[in-house]
């Protein structure tokens, strides 16, 4: 009896010296890692938002980047900023409850692309050319067939778009629950992260090596913070559901869609997502990519450059 009291009492005194070291992780993260942009919206609903836009005499499209799971506006960023500066207007978005976003009942794809029409609209932008990066590129195709009048064009990279046979890593089945998620991200979650992010990064970008100085430039620390890990467990969790019924409607995309996918994609599965798309929307064009993994945007800029382009045209 005594033994598993103590068993109890050291368990407790684990989970409290985690929570505060989770809690000054968290501090150090926000500290080193600030808001880059701007924000609209009622507090508790803002949304965070870099807008890139043209100098005088300048032209060109205007470009909505959302990112994928894991992540935050910079990792569109890094790569689109210096490749279109002075050829585009570029708006990077936080997703709903990433980044710097606030989140209000924004779960699934579609309900995030109802968040970034109303960024749009706020900046008076009538339509745009929608870049989607994997789960983003969910709420890119939602946000095609939502708002068909707002979408001048897509640009799908390594897209997460249709239902798959295999279930998540266990991680976000853990995270996505009530009780226990909230214990595993308040406790656990931070020195798990922050041990195994290099790893992390290398999978999604392999076979390609990851940029030196990644991590920092993407701000990838940002996900660790306890909600915002949590709704990033829940969105991936929650993907496969939402995405067996509302891909039924890809086929109603008409705006000019271009899908980029590496051969070596091993995040997402090219012959699911990316032919499937090619299937769905008429007239769509699928470009795949010899030896790139799931990171095409940063292996392949100028291709997805190109693409917007041409979608914009």
């Amino acid at each position: 009896m005594k033994f598993l009291l103590f068993l109890l009492i050291a368990f407790l005194a684990l989970l409290a010296i985690t929570f505060a070291w989770t809690n000054a992780q968290v501090v150090s993260i926000e500290s080193s890692f600030e808001p880059r942009g701007s924000f609209i919206g009622p507090e508790g609903e803002r949304t965070h938002f870099v807008d890139v836009q043209l100098e005088p005499g300048q032209e060109g499209p205007t470009v909505l980047f959302i990112h994928g799971a894991s992540g935050n506006l910079n990792d569109q960023l890094v790569p689109f900023e210096p490749a279109l500066r002075g050829k585009a207007r570029m708006i990077f978005v936080d997703r709903p409850g990433h980044g710097f976003s606030d989140r209000v009942d924004a779960e699934t794809p579609a309900q995030h692309a109802e968040r970034y029409k109303q960024l749009l609209d706020e900046l008076n932008v009538k339509n745009a050319v929608v870049v989607g990066h994997s789960l983003g590129a969910a709420s890119a195709a939602a946000f095609a067939v939502l708002y068909p009048e707002t979408t001048k064009g897509l640009v799908l990279a390594a897209p997460a778009t249709h239902p798959w046979p295999t279930g998540v890593d266990w991680y976000y089945d853990l995270a996505s629950t009530p009780v226990l998620g909230h214990l595993f991200t308040e406790t656990i979650l931070v020195p798990y992260g922050m041990q195994t992010i290099a790893s992390g990064v290398d999978g999604v970008f392999d076979p390609q090596p990851a940029p030196e100085g990644y991590v920092e430039q993407a701000a990838i620390p940002l996900v660790f913070r306890p909600w915002v890990f949590r709704n990033n467990a829940r969105d991936v969790a929650g993907l496969n559901a939402f995405l067996l019924e509302f891909s039924k409607r890809y086929s109603e995309i008409k705006a000019p869609t271009v899908i980029i996918t590496g051969d070596k994609d091993d995040v997402v599965s090219p012959a699911i997502h990316s032919i499937g798309l090619e299937k769905d929307i008429e007239g769509s064009e699928l470009i795949v990519l010899p030896g790139v993994g799931h990171k095409p945007e940063y292996a392949a800029t100028q291709t997805l450059v190109d693409a917007i382009f041409k979608v914009a045209q």
